[in-house]
């Protein structure tokens, strides 16, 4: 059949070109049409089995798996009970009381007073009363003149909240007693019991303080929150000092960026009576300004803060102004989520010194001090925090700062020319000033192991560089604290603090005598204090606080020995008045 159609094929393929050559004829032309219907066939075709056959020598059945259930009847006498829910014991919350009372006694005649009461005047209001005392009758071995002290306040407070804001304000009073009881030893007679002018020297001083201040916060507001304080400071010398300081926040969020502005002024006016060397005394008065604006930029674990501190001083008694610029720079990035988070920072400031805040930091300054304000021209910082576990957290840093007129606690000379004044013995302190650079390492780790037992332990390291005194007076190259705080049980519980206070350098020199080597080293010292309590019940408890436990007969301050074990015991009450 396929020879019979290649035939038909050649044959019409024949026909068709003698067609093609007789059209060609050039005597004339003809056109010729042929016409055959198409009819296409389909050749036969097998289609592919989906399942080819297989052709194993090798092949298994299935056999068949024939089973029976054997089923036995089993009689049950079982009742299911009704369920219950299950009750959680709630945890009585401990009774809170808005008024306690403290009152101790101890060795050296030592007083502690605390008193303090909370009045609701409404439900968003309440008036607060504050009352504390510390005492000591002296009693000090081997001091000659009195030594005995008391630190007595009282706090008036007023607060109210409500939706919109918080709003608190104050005023108190303060009197502190301290005396003058370091005489240097070239100034002890060798009968001191019968020495006519150490009979008749009085060495108490006194410090008298009143304040008034407020605070406000906003909730929602452009406008933060705001502070001032007015404090009013004097002594028995007739020295009279005056402080305002006034602060306010400002913070408004652009592009979901936090730009704030801190806006402050700081005024001291005072009056001294006297100096040390019987010139008359002389007033001072200094003004500070100051305008903050800070952009804060927070991205995932990155937080910075870029900011520039402005600031205007002048010093009205001598007619002198001057503008300082100071950095207000800070970061910290989040390189190990909790475990560590770095962080640095530069900033500055002017610091306002004032007399209260000398006699805080040292009652035995003289009241004939030079007051003027320390340009803290910048302060860089490095360092890394974090937790090593849910209990334990720690902070590292390094820092390196720059202070011009910075003041520097210095023991006074012994002025013949005040002689009968009770603080020219050579047993007070004078305020100098000087350019100090301080590059200083500081460590911290706290630990909370459960509620019950919290332990902090920090250190630090100074190392000083003076430019006109020969030591940064009085400042030590080391401090060091340990904090422990242990409840026992429901009832009992106790605590300790131990802290390390590394050497330090003063002067020594008189008119009458002198030193080879006027420049006196103190010693370090270590003081422990502990505690332990007993709560009877909600309301009452008892306590017993131990002070300098290891009984060193250490100096704060040169020749201004400190008292020896101290132990105090006392009761705690707590109530309300309705």
């Amino acid at each position: 059949m396929r020879f019979k159609a290649i035939k038909k094929s050649l044959f019409f393929s024949l026909f068709i070109f003698s067609g093609i050559l007789y059209a060609q004829d050039p005597i004339g032309s003809e056109t010729v049409t042929v016409v055959k219907p198409y009819t296409p066939s389909v050749r036969d075709a097998s289609k592919i089995k989906a399942t080819p056959t297989r052709n194993d020598s090798v092949s298994f059945q299935k056999k068949p798996v024939q089973y029976s259930i054997f089923s036995v009847p089993v009689a049950s006498t079982f009742t299911p009970a009704k369920g219950r829910a299950t009750t959680v014991e709630r945890e009585r919350p401990p009774k809170v009381y808005d008024n306690y009372a403290t009152l101790g006694f101890g060795n050296y005649s030592n007083v502690l007073a605390e008193f303090y009461s909370s009045l609701e005047i409404d439900r968003s209001s309440n008036f607060g009363i504050f009352l504390t005392h510390n005492s000591s009758q002296g009693g000090i071995e081997d001091v000659v003149l009195d030594d005995k002290f008391y630190d007595t306040e009282l706090n008036l407070n007023y607060n109210t909240r409500n939706r919109d804001l918080s709003w608190m304000a104050e005023v108190g009073a303060e009197h502190q007693l301290f005396n003058w009881y370091g005489l240097p030893e070239y100034n002890i007679p060798a009968n001191p019991e019968s020495d006519p002018e150490l009979l008749n020297l009085d060495p108490a001083q006194n410090y008298y303080s009143v304040y008034v201040g407020s605070e406000i916060e906003l909730y929602d507001s452009f406008f933060d929150s705001a502070k001032a304080r007015f404090r009013h400071s004097g002594d028995s010398y007739s020295t009279a000092e005056n402080h305002f300081n006034a602060e306010g926040l400002f913070e408004v969020e652009i592009a979901e960026e936090l730009i704030s502005t801190k806006i402050g002024a700081d005024i001291v006016n005072g009056k001294f009576d006297r100096t040390y060397d019987s010139n008359p005394g002389y007033d001072y008065t200094f003004m500070n300004f100051n305008a903050t604006p800070s952009l804060l930029i927070l991205r995932d674990d990155l937080s910075i803060n870029l900011g520039v501190n402005f600031v205007y001083g002048m010093d009205v008694e001598n007619s002198d102004g001057s503008f300082y610029i100071y950095p207000a720079v800070s970061a910290s990035y989040r390189l190990a989520g909790d475990y560590f988070t770095a962080y640095a920072g530069v900033d500055g400031d002017l610091q306002q010194n004032t007399y209260y805040n000398f006699f805080q930091e040292n009652p035995y300054v003289s009241p004939t001090l030079n007051i003027m304000p320390t340009d803290n021209q910048y302060k860089g910082y490095v360092g890394g925090k974090g937790k090593l576990s849910n209990a334990v957290s720690y902070n590292l840093r390094g820092s390196y700062q720059s202070q011009y007129n910075k003041p520097l606690f210095k023991r006074n000379y012994d002025a013949s020319t005040l002689e009968g004044e009770s603080y020219t013995y050579g047993n007070s302190f004078d305020v100098v000033y000087d350019e100090v650079k301080t590059l200083s390492f500081y460590a911290e780790l706290n630990v909370d192991v459960n509620r019950n037992f919290r332990l902090g332990i920090n250190g630090e390291f100074f190392d000083y560089n003076t430019d006109s005194q020969a030591e940064a007076w009085n400042l030590p190259t080391m401090k060091a604290s340990l904090n422990a705080d242990y409840q026992i049980t429901e009832k009992w519980y106790t605590g300790a603090n131990l802290f390390y206070i590394g050497e330090r350098k003063d002067e020594n020199r008189s008119i009458s005598l002198v030193f080879d080597d006027p420049i006196i080293t103190l010693d370090s010292y270590f003081d422990a204090n502990a505690h332990l309590g007993y709560r009877f019940n909600d309301q009452l408890s008892a306590f017993v606080k131990g002070s300098n436990l290891l009984n060193n007969n250490y100096q704060k301050w040169l020749d201004y020995d400190v008292q020896g074990i101290q132990v105090l015991g006392g009761v705690t009450y707590k109530f309300d008045f309705n």
